[in-house]
């Protein structure tokens, strides 16, 4: 059986009874890349990594699976791992499981249910892993007819841990990374991770972004902790002009000012060019009223329309500030995809609805500085590059996640030089340091607290600044893709030796 690769910047076609995986082509990027950003030290140790491993694999492979090609982080921390790795002439790979609606709802209820969240609410009996397996069957035909033996199989999440045992068997050295957890013990966790126990346990490694997200039978042997990053010259984090900014946003219809007509081009990741659309248009991005001011004070997040991230929250606890300050000038925007664009999140279009029926619920002079955005999909590079103009007009990035694995926003946004005010909870608590380079809400659903750090970062200007310069430092020295790639090629390199595990 033959799998058609497609293009990462183009649709996926839709699945059908009789679909395959597809293949996800990203372009090399070469390492040398980083070296603008990178003090020397590390570019030099990055290249005598890189040219260990091209001398240790071989000719062996590095596959990826996971469960979507975008709308997530994952989805989006492959496109930079694998640009770079393949520019390092390490030969990287990237599958998308072929799944139907009712196998996304089992594994959404099982991402949920890691966090401590009962999600849906439904089981996860026999029935539900008997569908999971037959899925993941279909899918391990595919993978059986790619990969050789020794080569090495990266399985990101829930949705993939069902194909440890047959690739295992079929010769493959396989890495399980969950990029989900919790920090305590919860009877909702500890539920899924027995769900989860027999397909996953036997890897040859585990990958978690935190220590604590483990669950007790990931003996240590095996395990490794490689915190997310991200990649300073993709689409998302790319620097841009202020004028590059205010051009996007008014050309896609996010603030009220006028379009400047012409072309807003910008690199995509495959290295040609593409062009900002006049989504205004079409009513432009706002899903409901009409675009802040240009020179609002904007309050804003970015992250799928999942109820772990709390929008409706967010949108409640901005409210109280704008009640409580009805001469303030500052508006809010939650930032997120358009929901028939995340083929693995069946909560979106509810979480987005929510939103809707909360706004349209608010005073009208509180509902006029509370703004929703639905960013397109059927153009990845398109979608980073708003993002990051939205990020970058942002006074204030929050992330009042309810469970976050890791805050890839949150990193993004630190990058950007944002004051940046987030949950205390998962991977964010490792990423800022309260008072030194962001704010920590201690409880997510304590709604008076956090309009309270708002209001202290919109009104303080001293403090904004100073908190966004130790935050761009704070991802510089930590979570830019170098880290990264270093700690991957340290795992692969034990799996080819023998170890960790059998």
């Amino acid at each position: 059986m033959t799998v058609p690769p497609i293009d990462l910047w183009r649709d996926i076609p839709a699945r059908g009874h009789h679909a395959v995986m597809q293949e996800v082509r990203v372009a090399p990027r070469p390492l040398e890349t980083l070296a603008a950003v990178l003090p020397p030290a590390r570019v030099a140790r990055l290249n005598e990594t890189a040219a260990r491993a091209r001398s240790r694999f071989g000719d062996r492979i590095v596959w990826h699976v996971s469960s979507t090609a975008s709308g997530g982080g994952v989805a989006e921390m492959l496109q930079t791992l694998l640009a770079y790795g393949n520019g390092a002439e390490i030969d990287n790979r990237w599958l998308v499981l072929d799944a139907d609606p009712d196998f996304f709802a089992i594994t959404k209820r099982i991402h949920n249910m890691l966090h401590g969240d009962p999600g849906d609410g439904g089981p996860l009996g026999e029935a539900e892993g008997g569908h999971y397996r037959s899925v993941l069957a279909t899918n391990l035909d595919v993978l059986l007819t790619r990969v050789s033996p020794g080569d090495i199989v990266m399985l990101h999440d829930p949705q993939t841990a069902g194909l440890v045992a047959g690739l295992r068997q079929a010769g493959g050295r396989v890495v399980w990374r969950c990029h989900v957890g919790r920090d305590e013990p919860h009877e909702l966790a500890d539920a899924a991770w027995e769900f989860l126990r027999p397909y996953a346990e036997d890897a040859d490694a585990f990958v978690f972004s935190r220590r604590e997200y483990a669950p007790a039978w990931a003996d240590d042997s095996r395990l490794m902790v490689i915190p997310p990053s991200i990649d300073p010259y993709s689409p998302k984090n790319l620097e841009l002009a202020p004028a590059v900014v205010s051009a996007v946003l008014a050309r896609v219809g996010l603030v009220d000012g006028k379009d400047p007509g012409g072309h807003l081009r910008f690199e995509r990741q495959a290295g040609n060019s593409g062009s900002v659309r006049p989504h205004r248009e079409a009513g432009g991005l706002i899903v409901d009223g009409p675009p802040p001011p240009t020179g609002a004070p904007l309050v804003v997040q970015v992250s799928r329309w999942d109820r772990l991230k709390d929008m409706t929250g967010v949108l409640s606890g901005f409210a109280q500030l704008a009640l409580e300050d009805p001469a303030g000038s500052a508006h809010l925007m939650l930032v997120g995809p358009e929901t028939d664009g995340v083929s693995d999140d069946p909560e979106g279009d509810q979480v987005l609805m929510d939103c809707r029926q909360r706004w349209h619920q608010l005073p009208d002079r509180v509902r006029a500085r509370v703004h929703l955005a639905a960013i397109p999909m059927d153009d990845r590079d398109e979608n980073a590059m708003i993002v990051n103009a939205v990020q970058r007009h942002a006074h204030v990035v929050v992330q009042k996640s309810l469970a976050e694995g890791f805050g890839l926003t949150v990193t993004e946004a630190m990058w950007k030089g944002k004051p940046v005010v987030a949950s205390r909870i998962g991977g964010i608590q490792d990423q800022i340091t309260h008072g030194r380079d962001g704010l920590l809400l201690d409880d997510p659903h304590d709604l008076t607290a956090f309009a309270s750090m708002l209001k202290q970062v919109l009104e303080d200007h001293q403090l904004a600044e100073r908190l966004g310069r130790a935050a761009h430092a704070r991802v510089l020295d930590e979570y830019v893709g170098d880290r990264h790639l270093e700690r991957y090629a340290d795992l692969f390199e034990r799996l080819v030796a023998g170890s960790p595990g059998r």
